[in-house]
């Protein structure tokens, strides 16, 4: 019988360890949101042209997804202790560095090397989850430290903007770097250096599989492929919403600041609600990748309110379909983050994500392109149907092409 004093410590650790990663994934998307906010400032202070922010984000977005696989095989040789430090270690440094930056050179390499660095928090935070999760918590802890990001979102645009009111630009990026040190401090006390496998993979080798063996898996491409579809959706509502709601719905700057936050809200939710879904389904005897997927053909089908969302009249039914679909896309989040954990052995988790995230960047960078063209030549209706049939297409993949179970060393 297990210890209940044994259990109640082990249950606060992994409560711990989910504050830990929930506020450096709040901090990573704060980071990364500083620029956006203070665009309009930067035009006047470095010559920063419209033209010249907008190599500045590619440049960001290019380290990212580049990131994403170069980071996911960092943390899996060095262990999840060391790579999450490293990572947070340098995106706050070159946080703080931003504030040295005399012109749009400077700042382009910074942002880049912000975007290779900010690449590892989902493969280290995933890896996380997969060492101190059982699958029937682990969708849950995923829907947790990813609705991170929503909050950081959030809370950005005030936050910065009061600190360059009192401070300056300058400051601001030296202040908001700062807080990843303070982050890095919490998590070299807390975490532990060398977690305990938990699972079907406690008795699997630690050297993770070469990158040419994990390329020949179905499972690893069905991933990367189900991503690739999906994760554009998401970039979709995150860029482009507040131009949808002027252009195609008349909504003055306030209205959008009264009611643009509202999707994201739901989007938080969703996120939580989709990880409690499948692991109540674990619990009742579901397999991790059969439940997993029960919930994400749900949230693929709420994805689908799109469609309708760019039709009907009223703005308020519009804005509340579209919380249903960002509802939905958390969801499936969470619950495809799972999978990698379900599917792999923690050793080579962070670079199973990496490679998934590496194609879930490059398909939200050809959505983005291919956004405007259709937004410039046909309408922003032709979007919200292109989206959902690529939701409909992913799940396709994941349901044929992801095994239902699999063993340590299948």
């Amino acid at each position: 019988m297990e210890n209940p004093r044994t259990s109640s410590r082990f249950f606060s650790y992994k409560g711990i360890v989910l504050i830990l990663l929930f506020s450096v994934t709040a901090i990573n998307y704060l980071d990364r949101q500083t620029l956006s906010v203070i665009a309009p400032i930067l035009q006047n202070q470095i010559s920063l042209s419209t033209t010249d922010y907008s190599h500045v984000v590619f440049l960001f977005l290019f380290g990212y997804t580049i990131g994403q696989t170069l980071d996911g095989k960092v943390i899996d040789k060095v262990g999840t202790y060391l790579g999450m430090f490293y990572c947070v270690a340098v995106w706050s440094i070159v946080s703080v560095l931003h504030s040295l930056a005399i012109g749009v050179m400077s700042l382009g390499i910074l942002r880049f090397l912000l975007g290779i660095a900010e690449a590892g928090n989902w493969p280290g935070a995933v890896k996380a989850v997969s060492e101190n999760f059982p699958p029937e918590r682990r969708a849950f802890a995923v829907g947790v430290f990813n609705s991170g990001s929503t909050l950081g979102a959030i809370i950005a645009p005030p936050l910065v903007a009061g600190i360059v009111g009192h401070w300056g630009w300058r400051l601001m990026f030296v202040a908001i770097g700062l807080t990843g040190t303070v982050w890095i401090l919490m998590w070299n006390k807390l975490y532990r250096k060398e977690p305990v496998q938990i699972g079907a993979f406690a008795a699997s080798p630690k050297r993770p599989s070469p990158m040419r063996m994990l390329l020949r898996d179905k499972a690893v491409w069905a991933l990367m492929v189900g991503r690739f579809l999906s994760d554009p959706i998401w970039w979709f509502y995150a860029f482009w919403l507040p131009e949808y709601l002027a252009q195609s719905r008349g909504f003055s700057l306030a209205h959008i600041g009264r009611t643009a936050w509202i999707p994201f809200v739901f989007a938080g939710a969703g996120g939580w609600l989709g990880g409690i879904a499948s692991d109540v389904l674990v619990r009742r005897g579901s397999t991790p990748v059969v439940a997993r997927k029960i919930v994400m053909v749900i949230g693929a089908l709420l994805m689908l309110c799109g469609i309708p969302a760019s039709q009907v009249r009223s703005s308020t039914m519009a804005l509340a379909l579209i919380s249903i679909v960002l509802m939905g896309y958390t969801g499936w989040a969470s619950n495809i983050l799972s999978l990698v954990a379900d599917l792999f052995p923690s050793n080579e988790v962070a670079q199973v994500t990496g490679l998934n995230g590496t194609f879930a960047a490059i398909g939200g960078m050809l959505f983005t392109l291919a956004t405007g063209w259709l937004v410039e030549n046909v309408s922003y209706g032709s979007v919200f149907i292109v989206s959902s049939g690529m939701i409909i297409c992913a799940i396709g993949v994941i349901l044929w092409f992801v095994p239902r179970t699999r063993t340590a060393f299948s």
